[in-house]
């Protein structure tokens, strides 16, 4: 069973009296590990495709399962503890609590779910550690580079064992000596964990990094093709 199925999937969103159709009639596959990079330009639909596989928004029509769990029949708690227990998220403004240390950056996903204070800790540091940060857990976004609050981001993302990554410009913000250096890092998580990464990208030199390229026009999959 794929890890997520995407069967002729649409999204409209209603303005006044004018319908945009977002997404027309998508569907994929993606399987457990796949390394898989989102492409499109501005309009095409890729940022509405993310929000349906994050379960922060549903199709008009169609259907996705997550885990043979068909998502558009749940409820808002069910979607929230979905986000929480099986869906990571890494933004390209990294979205840290600018007064909150990286430890407790990472922790908030724990929190959420209920995981007492000692456990919290243990799983924080271990993914920190993880994402090369090991040492500087009491470190406040401010003290941090780019790159490094980015770790931060991916640790967060990870803390939960979820198994998929969702990441929306993970690079757009960083350097392109950093951005190798955070993609690197993705491809050896995604080898070692076998976690599922799902990246949005304008960036073909970004997207050379995964291992499929999923091309979006006009809220249509266009080209869904193999990196070499």
């Amino acid at each position: 069973m794929p890890l997520i199925e995407i069967s002729n999937v649409s999204k409209v969103y209603k303005i006044g009296d004018i319908e945009v159709n977002a997404l027309s009639g998508v569907s994929i596959d993606i399987g457990r590990g796949e390394f898989a990079s989102v492409m499109g330009p501005s309009g095409s639909g890729k940022s509405t495709f993310m929000n349906i596989i994050g379960c922060l928004d549903k199709p008009t029509s169609g259907t996705y399962m997550l885990e043979g769990t068909d998502v558009g029949g749940l409820g808002r708690d069910e979607l929230a503890a979905i986000r929480n227990s099986k869906l990571g998220f890494v933004f390209q403004g990294f979205n840290l609590l600018p007064r909150t240390s990286a430890l407790e950056n990472v922790e908030l996903p724990l929190i959420y779910g209920g995981v007492q204070a000692k456990e919290r800790s243990e799983r924080a540091m271990a993914a920190l550690k993880k994402v090369g940060l090991g040492g500087r857990e009491r470190h406040h976004p401010n003290q941090l580079s780019g790159g490094q609050q980015q770790r931060v981001a991916i640790a967060r993302a990870l803390v939960n064992e979820a198994p998929i990554i969702l990441a929306d410009e993970p690079t757009g913000n960083l350097d392109t000596k950093t951005s190798v250096e955070i993609m690197e890092l993705f491809t050896r998580l995604n080898a070692e964990s076998g976690i599922t990464i799902i990246l949005v990208t304008h960036e073909p030199d970004i997207a050379a990094f995964s291992k499929r390229v999923l091309r979006f026009l006009d809220g249509q999959l266009k080209a869904d093709e193999a990196n070499a």
